[in-house]
């Protein structure tokens, strides 16, 4: 489709004659109820200035239908001016007005504006999500983010519905069968933020109140919204709880007071991604609605997820990157945010940044370590580079490098910055050297060749003691060896542990210093008696990752668990996992420390992330000679630990839902089959829907589920969520045909939602059915192309990553991967980097496999 990806470069130029004033958007979604109806009507009128009087440029539009485009009164043909993706004008005055009506199209894909009928009551529910680029979708716009401009919208909609956007509305006139809300005026505000969002939610409603420093109350209207079938799970007392400490908290941090008037939340159904920072009416994945038990992670998990939004209400929404490139500038702030929040607004979950060093940094090592891997400041030619770069380096190394920052410049330091940053851009737009500028002033320190190192450059440092000590058991030499392609400044902590009167290994010295270049002595360790385990990076102050010396990784074999602290004992594990990634420890020994240890494991986040990367390990790094062995054994140890957990609590629950995902034995089927049937129990374990689903499905995966019965549990659970499992179940049956209807699904018609695509890949998948799935290397490769030309980028994107044969760790899937790419050199660059970075992984899964077998 021409234009339809636009590039920086094209952006630049519009920009560098454009100033837009105003939009108006009108929307008629009248028609939505009725599933036959594919499109509704939107009236954009765009007021903007234009530097070059006589010059021409283009609107963005993606709609099946322009009716009339009218520029300064005149006219246009929309079969001329429009060729599918932009609307082109020329001859623009000093002062414009245009006009775009058009009929655009309902969203399945979670991009624009997303349809959604609900199958428990029929209700039919609205809602848009647009970033990076899908606004275009809903309404005609110069879409690219330094564009910003005051938004008025009108939404006409059915008469039982609400309706909500950006800022308030103001009047709400029903006729007939329809009401029509006009909204307030926006402040200026970047496209990809605008939103709208109707229906016949559930709301529940608070308000909050500050004085501010001037002696002027602050008063936000808060709401958060779901479903009206998911209305007896939501807890919004508690969703609203945290976002009062939180509007505290950055009110505390930031000194400049919410801008965007009311604060609503919307959990709403197929979201394809956690949330989305929309100022004053934030959407999140309704899967943060919890229909049944979970564990205190995913409560921590969503309140994280509030507070990022949160801040990005400072931090993206009030200052806006300019392009792209300086995405970290709103994203890894969020990030970092979150759990900085979490911490110091009070909320209950002080482990946050225990999470974070465990999960987050996990997801940024493994993108940091593909051959594609980039600066956090980015270099985005276009709005298919964008759309990728919502990765683990924006996002977690970015947060990572900031908490280096703030150990580096300050937290006052930092915390001013931001200030002054604040004040300084509300309402524009910024690059980095926008913010280098202010902190440097803040914190006296030269932070261009800091974020040289840290922010334009890309890659990990390993971290690695060098210990030496006397016969007497005296440290003689401590040094840290930092290796990598870029050598940077770390400001770190090291500890040293040794075993207490109880056993537990608790830190005895910690020492806080400079790391710079290739080699750093710890001076004021000499001397001190050798410890039992020197932690590299304690109080995880840096991003990187750790090494152990011999003695040290020796006390980890036998003493994991042991370590008292849980921020360190997440570090030791973290550490263990990459050296498990890098082929340096074989996937059976990792997995012996998690049998060993897990068990003894507190903190339910780190728990869970134990089980994810042991279920890998055996899957993929394994030697496929012992992987059932593997398999075997986490199963055994699932079912012990299962037995062995407190009654009704969390670990119990994870230790269920571990089972479920490692059962392959007549003893572990058995109980679950027993499980769902009632005629096996486990004291305190609660067997309520979402847990009846995860049994559902080790049976399915493992030719125990019929689709009678699965259609039974479906009858029982006639919910979107329920669809949802119902159909990774069917999928999940190791038949020729099962995995032939969820390949044709998804591949052979455009027709089914997003949720239903990712359900049937995720089913598809079962690592356990690489025979089955091997068929489909060939056809995958093939169809490339074609699937990145005729789909959605996310749906294309979900097909490309999700259906590579990542099982078959193999040389001849690792050859046809290269062969692909040696001959597509022209295929479109995000496409080959999706593709590239699953052939990384399935080179890492080769030399972790010759490691375990050796």
């Amino acid at each position: 489709m021409p234009g339809k990806n636009l590039s920086r470069d094209e952006a630049q130029q519009r920009a560098s004659i454009l100033t837009v004033d105003a939009y108006r958007v009108r929307l008629d979604v009248t028609s939505a109820p009725d599933p036959a109806a594919a499109t509704f009507r939107s009236t954009t009128t765009i007021a903007f200035r234009c530097a070059e009087p006589g010059a021409s440029t283009f609107v963005d539009l993606l709609a099946p239908a322009v009716r009339a485009v009218t520029l300064n009164g005149r006219a246009l043909d929309p079969a001329a001016a429009y060729d599918g993706a932009r609307v082109h004008v020329d001859g623009l005055a000093a002062e414009n007005v245009l006009t775009v009506e058009a009929d655009c199209a309902y969203s399945r894909t979670g991009e624009g504006l997303h349809r959604f009928t609900d199958p428990a009551d029929g209700e039919t529910y609205l809602y848009t999500h647009y970033e990076p680029a899908d606004a275009r979708r809903v309404f005609a716009t110069f879409e690219q983010p330094d564009l910003k401009a005051p938004f008025t919208f009108t939404v006409t909609a059915p008469a039982a519905w609400d309706v909500w956007s950006n800022a308030p509305h103001e009047t709400v006139t029903a006729e007939d069968a329809t009401r029509t809300w006009e909204f307030a005026p926006t402040r200026p505000i970047s496209t990809y933020l605008t939103a709208v969002v109707a229906g016949p939610y559930h709301v529940a409603r608070d308000h909050y109140s500050r004085t501010l420093d001037d002696g002027t109350v602050l008063d936000i209207p808060l709401s958060a919204m779901c479903r009206r079938s998911l209305a007896p799970y939501f807890d919004a007392d508690e969703i609203l709880g945290v976002t009062k400490l939180g509007l505290d908290f950055f009110h505390e941090r930031f000194a400049y007071p919410y801008p965007f008037g009311k604060y609503d939340q919307a959990f709403v159904p197929e979201y394809n991604i956690g949330a989305m920072e929309n100022p004053g009416c934030v959407t999140f994945r309704e899967e943060f609605v919890f229909r049944s038990k979970v564990t205190d992670a995913a409560y921590e998990g969503r309140a994280n997820v509030v507070l990022h939004e949160m801040a990005h209400m400072w931090f993206g929404d009030l200052v806006t990157m300019r392009w792209w490139d300086d995405l970290w500038l709103k994203e890894s702030f969020a990030d970092f945010m979150g759990s900085y929040g979490l911490v110091g607004a009070g909320t209950r979950f002080q482990s946050a940044w225990v999470t974070f060093a465990n999960q987050r940094k996990a997801w940024a090592y493994r993108q940091d370590q593909f051959p594609t891997t980039h600066p956090i400041t980015a270099d985005i030619r276009d709005l298919e580079d964008a759309k990728l770069n919502f990765d683990g380096i924006t996002y977690a190394k970015g947060a990572s490098v900031l908490k280096q920052l703030v150990a580096y410049a300050g937290a006052d330091a930092f915390f001013e910055g931001a200030r002054r940053y604040f004040q300084r851009h509300a309402f524009g737009n910024t690059e980095l050297a926008d913010l280098l500028d202010i902190l440097e002033e803040t914190s006296g320190r030269d932070l261009k060749s800091w974020a040289a190192a840290w922010l334009q450059t890309a890659g990990v440092n390993t971290l690695t003691p060098q210990l030496t000590a006397d016969a007497e058991g005296r440290i003689t030499e401590l040094a840290v060896l930092q290796d990598g392609e870029v050598l940077r400044p770390h400001r770190i902590a090291v500890g040293l542990y040794d075993r207490d009167a109880d056993g537990a290994l608790v830190r005895t010295a910690r020492f806080e210093l400079d790391v710079t270049g290739a080699r750093t002595a710890v001076a004021e360790a000499v001397g001190l008696t050798r410890p039992a385990f020197v932690l590299l990076n304690d109080d995880d102050l840096t991003y990187c990752k750790i090494r152990f010396d011999e003695e040290s990784l020796e006390t980890l074999r036998t003493g994991l668990g042991d370590i008292k602290d849980d921020l360190a004992r997440a570090l030791a594990w973290s550490a263990v996992w990459n050296l498990t990634r890098d082929a340096l420890m074989p996937a059976r020994d990792y997995v012996a420390l998690v049998l060993r240890f897990a068990g003894q494991e507190a903190n339910i986040g780190v728990l869970q992330s134990l089980h994810t990367q042991a279920k890998g390990a055996v899957d993929l790094y394994a030697d496929p000679a012992w992987r059932g062995e593997g398999g075997r054994l986490l199963a055994d140890g699932a079912l012990h630990e299962l037995r062995a957990a407190a009654p009704g609590g969390d670990h119990q629950l994870a230790w269920a839902r571990f089972l479920a995902q490692t059962a392959n034995g007549s003893e572990h089927l058995g109980l679950v089959r027993g499980l769902l049937a009632g005629t096996a129990r486990i004291d305190g374990l609660e067997v309520d829907q979402e847990l009846r689903w995860a049994l559902w499905l080790a049976l399915a995966a493992a030719g125990q589920a019929t689709e009678e019965e699965l259609a039974g549990e479906l009858a029982a659970d006639n919910t979107a969520g329920g669809r949802r499992q119902h159909t990774q179940c069917l999928a999940a049956r190791p038949t020729p045909e099962a995995k032939a209807a969820a390949w044709s699904a998804v591949i052979d018609s455009d027709e089914l939602p997003n949720a239903l695509v990712e359900a049937n890949i995720a089913g598809f998948a079962v690592p356990a059915h690489r025979d089955l799935t091997t068929l489909y290397a060939a056809p995958y490769f093939k169809l490339l192309e074609r699937v990145w030309a005729e789909r959605t980028i996310e749906i294309a994107m979900r097909i490309v990553g999700g259906f590579f044969p990542q099982a078959q760790v193999d040389e001849a899937t690792l050859a046809e991967a290269d062969g692909w790419l040696a001959g597509h050199p022209d295929a479109a660059p995000a496409l080959r980097r999706l593709v590239l970075e699953r052939r990384d992984d399935l080179a890492r899964a080769l030399r972790a496999q010759a490691c375990d077998r050796a």
